[in-house]
């Protein structure tokens, strides 16, 4: 892909509401997903950061709201229209997620082979190649659980590239993984945002890799998004909540107020 990227919002999330009886999680979110950015959500636990990605992939129905991909609302579509529309998206879940029965191989064939009609040559050739193209040669006889963490994360980002998605969520891609598994993660992150030109939308407690990583930074609490932006414009921000998480987290220095 070029480097050309369109712009503006591939995703727009106006007034999103859901609760699970009388538990309100989602108050009302507003918010823009930015084409080809690396896009990243973060908040404390049970602020319904998974929640929320889990209804941009049509997997969850709002109480009331919209979600827009590409201009297109998903919210009202029946499961026809919607598995057309989650063909656009990849996902990388929490701790990768493998099946521990299927070899790497297996694993990362498994959308390929559930998808489409490829013939089985043409499978086996895609699979070494997106593996390959992760710093991966010759495991895809192994399984799952012969891997470290860090190349369980490569093989389930091999397995969400594989149908060439237009948009990747990450939920929490570095949670128990050790500092340098961490980087090789965020590194990963960036470098397929910037070959691709992919659509990049991370679930992150993890102030380092946000901060090393976010074109644009939104915080989520209380059930809405109390402030977004780019990199520099969140830290810039006088809001309490979010300096107060920013700078617990003890991984980047918050500006001082009003500073520009």
């Amino acid at each position: 892909m070029s480097d050309e990227k369109r712009e503006g919002a591939q995703i727009q999330i106006r007034d999103l509401h859901k609760s699970f009886g009388e538990h309100k999680v989602l108050r009302g979110v507003d918010l823009d997903i930015e084409r080809g950015k690396i896009n990243i959500i973060i908040g404390g636990s049970g602020q319904g950061k998974s929640v929320l990605m889990k209804h941009l992939m049509g997997l969850l129905k709002p109480d009331r709201g919209q979600i827009l991909v590409d201009g297109e609302d998903i919210v009202p579509l029946d499961d026809y229209a919607l598995n057309r529309v989650r063909r656009k998206f990849g996902m990388l879940f929490q701790y990768a997620a493998l099946f521990d029965s299927l070899t790497v191989g297996e694993n990362v064939a498994y959308p390929l082979v559930e998808h489409t009609k490829m013939p089985k040559v043409e499978v086996e050739k895609r699979v070494i190649e997106q593996l390959a193209s992760l710093g991966l040669k010759n495991v895809e006889k192994k399984f799952p659980a012969e891997l470290s963490g860090g190349m369980r994360k490569r093989v389930g980002l091999a397995r969400a590239l594989i149908l060439k998605p237009e948009i990747l969520l990450y939920d929490e891609p570095t949670t128990g993984l050790d500092p340098v598994a961490t980087k090789n993660v965020d590194d990963m992150i960036r470098d397929i945002s910037k070959d691709t030109g992919v659509t990049s939308v991370v679930i992150s407690h993890d102030m380092a890799s946000t901060f090393r990583l976010a074109d644009r930074v939104s915080m989520l609490y209380e059930g809405k998004i109390v402030v977004s932006g780019t990199a520099k414009e969140f830290l810039r921000t006088d809001n309490e909540t979010v300096r107060n998480f920013v700078e617990v987290s003890g991984a980047v220095e918050m500006p001082a107020r009003g500073a520009q």
